[in-house]
């Protein structure tokens, strides 16, 4: 049995800041990771599919180009060349993850899977590995529904899907969620059929209805298709590819679609069935997610669960601010804690989604007297310059202070412009003291102008 200051199973974007900056106090640490360091973001996640996704947007401003008066020959995407770049970027930062992992010598790097044998202690390759301190940082998979005849087809997840090599001639969707989304907007660009199934009524459920619309429509403009409230029951091999039954959720009817890809990307399950949690005592919830109170502790003392394995919203830079919370705690006796951050998101669908606080929806079931501002992308100066006019600008207020509870950001560059307002919510400022601001002209930012003059009471 080997003895450690601290173990950390899983190396993503929580685990293995943690081993490096406890490795360089001194500690000594055991780093267990099966496949590549750097977990989903840097393999399955964020990076491979965003590069995937610049060369999609990138054939898509070709084909626009003659609206701007650029006249361009036949556009032609090459996905093996698409695929390559993209394993080219992954290499790099994994090897990155490689060496600066590898350069510190306090840090044994354990390559298998790791089982608990008792509350503190890990078996790894054969061996036991003990420690009062150890952080579970082992991430999710792909949720995959057990549908009639979906192993006699070769259908793809969010991780197969992004080696295929040969434009799908339909690719036939299962969830409109932001795996959906983002993949089933990247491949109509490369030039496939999309259509997708989605079984709640609507887009982004957890989104307004206006800003769900307002993506529908600009997705719908670029021919992808939907049905609401179905799912697919049943898959049937064909010689070109599959037919799937589509069940609608009210009356039980069907209807048939035929597809050359079955995309599964209805969410995701924690990697935690074959993690020996019931011989440790840790308490999960759901399919498997691991309970952790808001320092990110189990129910077990010393044992700490980051990342998208606890559940809750699953991004990298969330699992990233885990790590952090977990250090200032242990090393600068800090107690900041999940409740006390503010958390923004984006979805790289194009226009962008960039998302901060709370929706009017969420503001309205928690009681605040509201006001609401909402203007369209077609408002703003650089939007229009750039024939980038998709999308909404919106922002919900507290009524009895001023204060800006949420925002979004539907548009070009979302994810960034809506940090801009973030800024000022980490400030407790008023948001009227964006009424007489100064912006650059001509910015995205300075669409704020519109948006914060549309602001109004609510019922």
């Amino acid at each position: 049995m080997k003895k450690y200051d601290a173990i950390i199973i899983g190396s993503g974007q929580a685990g293995n800041p943690l081993a490096h900056k406890l490795s360089d106090l001194g500690w000594k640490i055991a780093l267990i990771e099966k496949e590549h360091l750097g977990g989903s973001c840097v393999n399955y996640g964020c990076t491979p599919t965003k590069t995937m996704i610049a060369s999609a947007r990138l054939a898509h401003y070709a084909r626009k180009a003659n609206t701007l008066g650029v006249h361009t020959g036949e556009i032609k995407v090459n996905l093996p060349e698409i695929v390559a770049r993209k394993n080219e970027i992954v290499a790099q930062w994994r090897g990155g993850q490689e060496h600066h992992t590898g350069k510190r010598e306090n840090i044994d790097l354990h390559r298998g899977h790791a089982r608990f044998t008792g509350p503190h202690t890990v078996e790894v390759n054969g061996d036991t590995l003990t420690s009062e301190k150890i952080f579970i940082n082992v991430g999710t998979s792909p949720r995959v529904l057990p549908i009639t005849g979906l192993d006699d087809i070769e259908y793809v997840t969010n991780r197969e899907i992004l080696d295929l090599t040969t434009v799908p001639e339909h690719l036939v969707i299962l969830g409109g969620n932001y795996l959906g989304l983002e993949f089933g907007q990247m491949f109509a660009r490369f030039g496939a059929k999309v259509t997708v199934i989605e079984y709640a009524d609507r887009l982004l459920a957890r989104e307004d209805e206006d800003v769900a619309a307002s993506l529908q429509a600009a997705l719908e403009a670029e021919d992808m298709q939907f049905h609401f409230g179905a799912t697919v029951s049943a898959l049937k091999k064909t010689d070109a590819g599959f037919t799937a039954t589509v069940e609608n959720r009210a009356d039980k009817s069907t209807f048939e679609i035929n597809g050359s890809h079955f995309f599964m990307a209805v969410g995701r399950t924690p990697n935690t069935a074959d993690l020996g949690l019931d011989a440790a005592g840790i308490e999960t919830y759901g399919p498997g997610f691991i309970k952790v109170n808001d320092k990110l502790e189990t129910n077990v003392p010393g044992v700490w669960a980051l990342g998208d394995v606890k559940g809750g919203a699953q991004f990298t830079h969330i699992a990233y601010d885990d790590h952090l919370i977990v250090f200032d705690a242990l090393i600068h006796g800090k107690q900041r804690t999940t409740k006390d951050r503010l958390a923004p998101y984006a979805m790289f669908t194009d226009p962008e989604l960039g998302r901060v606080g709370m929706t009017e929806a969420q503001a309205r079931a928690a009681g605040y007297k509201l006001k609401v501002g909402s203007v369209p992308m077609a408002w703003v100066a650089r939007a229009i310059e750039r024939d980038e006019t998709q999308g909404m600008m919106k922002i919900v207020i507290n009524a009895e202070n001023d204060r800006i509870l949420g925002a979004t950001i539907l548009g070009v560059e979302g994810g960034e412009v809506v940090q801009v307002l973030m800024a000022l919510m980490m400030a407790d400022a008023p948001y009227t003291l964006f009424e007489k601001s100064v912006y650059i002209h001509p910015t995205l930012v300075e669409g704020f102008f519109s948006l914060i003059d549309s602001v109004k009471p609510v019922d």
